[in-house]
């Protein structure tokens, strides 16, 4: 297969848990690709996920690396091959990279739980929400780019829709609910979805109310996907310029799961967030 020279997150990803074991192994590349019998250049695109690997090879791979961990090995295996060209792939040229591979991790992910402060999440906004925020992005948007953003973010949503939804957790602060994008009207609609969506039954909203003593975040928000296992999970962190930061180092994946864990036992449970979000709305 030839090589790619923009692989995508997926494919980086592959590559990069390929290195993980072979440096656990105590390999240098150069070793390594002795053992396959392969040349060492080989064995660096294939990190960089600038080559596919098959999954036989992938196996073998894993076999010389002295991985016995059968679920990794095929949860790797199931990652290997030519890129899946999902609908995201027709956003490439026209959002940022980063949201393109955002959307391919959504639709790979087995499980998502989300943690915001001053957001609704991405996934559970309105279309009339979404459009208010990008079009109050600073540099301004053109016309075009916000119809961009807004038909990918809307399309990022099928997978709660899907006939395998993914498990869906949304831990909200009341910061967010007050926010008031857009005006009262589609602030009241906002809300009345978000209470809608909580009622599918792989959907969970909880919201942490002001006067909460305990808050194990800086306020940043970030969404937690999970693979087919653990070792596959990935943080997301968004940034103040808009851009999407992932993180899967064991010490990083291991921190976020606390957090979201401390985050939801502050958190109100799940009738009383949706009589909370209700209260807000009327409010408005």
């Amino acid at each position: 297969m030839p090589p790619t020279s923009n692989p995508t997150l997926r494919q980086r990803r592959l590559g990069a848990e390929l290195r993980k074991l072979r440096e656990r192994a105590g390999l240098t590349a150069t070793a390594a690709a002795e053992l396959l019998g392969v040349n060492q250049a080989r064995v660096s695109m294939i990190e960089t996920g600038r080559t596919p690997v098959s999954a036989d090879k992938l196996r073998a791979m894993a076999h010389t690396y002295e991985c016995f961990d059968d679920q990794l090995v095929e949860a790797l295996a199931a990652m290997t091959g030519r890129r899946t060209r999902g609908w995201w792939e027709e956003y490439r040229d026209h959002v940022p990279t980063a949201l393109v591979d955002l959307a391919e991790l959504e639709h790979h992910a087995t499980g998502v739980r989300v943690a915001l402060v001053t957001n609704i999440p991405a996934l559970l906004q309105t279309t009339d929400h979404a459009r208010a925020l990008f079009q109050g992005v600073v540099p301004p948007m053109r016309q075009y780019e916000i119809e961009h953003r807004l038909t990918h973010r809307m399309k990022r949503q099928g997978i709660l829709h899907r006939d395998d939804p993914p498990p869906y957790t949304a831990i909200i602060h009341e910061a967010a609910l007050r926010m008031g994008f857009g005006g009262p009207d589609i602030t009241r609609g906002q809300l009345k979805h978000l209470n809608d969506m909580s009622e599918l039954p792989h959907v969970t909203v909880r919201v942490i109310p002001f006067g909460t003593t305990s808050f194990p975040t800086t306020g940043q928000s970030f969404d937690y996907l999970q693979g087919s296992v653990r070792q596959l999970d990935t943080v997301q962190l968004d940034s103040c310029h808009g851009a999407c930061e992932f993180l899967d180092a064991e010490a990083q994946l291991s921190k976020y799961r606390a957090v979201l864990d401390r985050m939801e036992s502050c958190a109100l449970a799940t009738a009383a967030s949706r009589d909370f979000i209700h209260r807000i709305a009327q409010e408005t």
